[in-house]
């Protein structure tokens, strides 16, 4: 029998991908391990191995085609002994990736980074048929006459996932007519109802009746994307469309600002100090050899010591060192500081592990290779998922302070602002003195307001005595 191909779930929460290159074509035979396409998910773009044996009989899925959903049909093998043109034909038992982008509830994925295959050789057991039932069937739930897919009660029978989809698009599910069985109302529906522009609005409340109690005013929704080009000059403007990656910032800051209760703690840091040690550092370090000749085993950045001093304070302040959880407080064992940086369409968080067990060398010899393979989007999902905390620094672009948006499940981040020159009165006399203000953002439901407090002084005093981190 054929060998289904399908794309593979390579992080916990990736829903769909690109498939930006095969590494194979219609007639090759692959191994266990062979790399046979790269796949780009919102932070990265990933090589992924084939796990059956068999030879190439039909690429469903072009090279470059993007929003490909998880599970979704993308290729077809053929089995040994088995006709190639007759598996190409089969077209996997007819599961094609269209259908498959159509699915109303997403499968099972696989496991993280391995290539999912089916196949119902050798006497395997299929995949289980999940049915639903449809509401008729149910006792006591039979849609009204001339009210397809509503209750008696009026409730319009939808699936969950075209619930949500209507909901983040401000779409009355009510008012969409639904295509599914027994008019239940699917994704498809929902997003037809949007690419038409209909059902944008839920309908109008009846006016309450005298002595009535009023109602709570109805929550403000968003402009659609006609109301706001609306507002601007036809043809004053070019539209670019989301790729993944700013779909998956958006979605996660809008997340992060409206469930968590951000709170803000600001101080200053000398860094004289700092600078002092840093540059006796790096005039130590010793020369090795690379295919460009002879280069620095290391050089430390004034980041790379904010990293360490970071995961240094959150040692000596446990109880920050923390992540909420509705059911209880997780208190990290490590200190795991995630870095943020800047990459062509957003940003990404890779992430130093035990940042408080390395050197500042090592620290900062990771941090260049995860920031380099970040740009090319080569990180792994376990590069850049977790960690305890983040360090968020603009002061290379000479922004003197700012606050940060938590990262979940960060209970905090660090806001670096620049290094400059100021005046500050030291024994009662003006001095200059080299100064970054800095901005800890705390979870309030994780890190109350004296925590934080007390986890900024345990940074302010590492940054002012950074003999303390080398020992």
């Amino acid at each position: 029998m054929p060998i289904n191909i399908t794309m593979p779930a390579l992080s916990p929460t990736m829903e769909e991908g690109n498939l930006s290159k095969w590494l194979v074509k219609e007639g090759d035979k692959v191994s266990p391990g062979d790399v046979i396409a790269e796949i780009e998910t919102d932070k990265a773009t990933m090589e992924v191995e084939a796990v059956d044996e068999g030879t190439v009989a039909k690429l469903v899925v072009p090279a470059g085609t993007e929003g490909v959903k998880v599970n979704a049909l993308i290729a077809v093998l053929a089995g040994e002994g088995e006709d190639v043109g007759a598996a190409a034909k089969s077209d996997g038992g007819a599961v094609t990736a269209k259908a498959e982008a159509k699915q109303d509830k997403a499968p099972i994925s696989p496991p993280v980074g391995e290539m999912s295959t089916k196949s119902t050789e050798g006497g395997a057991v299929p995949p289980a048929s999940h049915s639903v039932t449809p509401p008729s069937a149910l006792p006591g739930i039979s849609p009204m006459k001339g009210e397809i897919g509503q209750s008696p009660e009026g409730r319009t029978f939808a699936s969950p996932l075209a619930r949500r989809v209507a909901k983040e698009a401000g779409v009355d599910v009510s008012a969409v007519t639904g295509t599914g069985p027994h008019g239940r109302v699917v994704k498809a529906d929902v997003d037809a109802a949007i690419a038409g522009g209909g059902a944008q609005a839920a309908p109008a409340a009846k006016a309450a009746p005298a002595g009535a109690p009023a109602a709570a005013a109805a929550p403000v929704k968003a402009m659609s994307d006609d109301q706001v080009l609306k507002l601007f000059e036809q043809g004053s403007y070019d539209l670019v469309p989301h790729d993944n990656m700013r779909k998956t910032i958006a979605r996660r800051l809008v997340e992060a600002k409206t469930t968590i209760p951000h709170f803000y703690l600001t101080l200053d840091c000398e860094l004289d100090a700092l600078l002092a040690l840093r540059t006796q550092i790096n005039a130590a370090a010793p020369v090795k050899k690379t295919d460009k000749g002879e280069a620095p085993a290391y050089k430390l950045s004034v980041n790379d010591m904010v990293i360490k001093a970071m995961a240094m304070a959150l040692k000596a302040v446990p109880d920050a060192n923390a992540s909420w959880t509705e059911s209880a407080m997780v208190k990290h064992k490590h200190a795991d500081v995630g870095v943020a940086v800047s990459i062509p369409g957003g940003l990404i968080t890779p992430i130093i592990r035990k940042a408080d067990e390395k050197t500042l060398s090592t620290i900062s010899n990771e941090m260049k290779d995860l920031a380099s393979r970040a740009r090319s989007r080569k990180l792994k999902p376990e590069e850049y998922q977790g960690g305890t905390t983040a360090v968020s620094n603009l002061g290379m672009f000479g922004i003197k302070d700012f606050a940060a948006v938590i990262n979940p499940p960060h209970a905090t981040i660090l806001a670096v602002g620049a290094g400059e020159e100021r005046a500050v009165v030291k024994n009662g006399e003006i001095k200059i003195a080299t100064v970054m203000s800095v901005t800890l953002s705390t979870d309030h439901r994780a890190v109350d307001g004296a925590l934080g407090a007390e986890l900024l002084v345990a940074f302010k005093r590492l940054i002012e005595n950074p003999m303390g981190m080398l020992v």
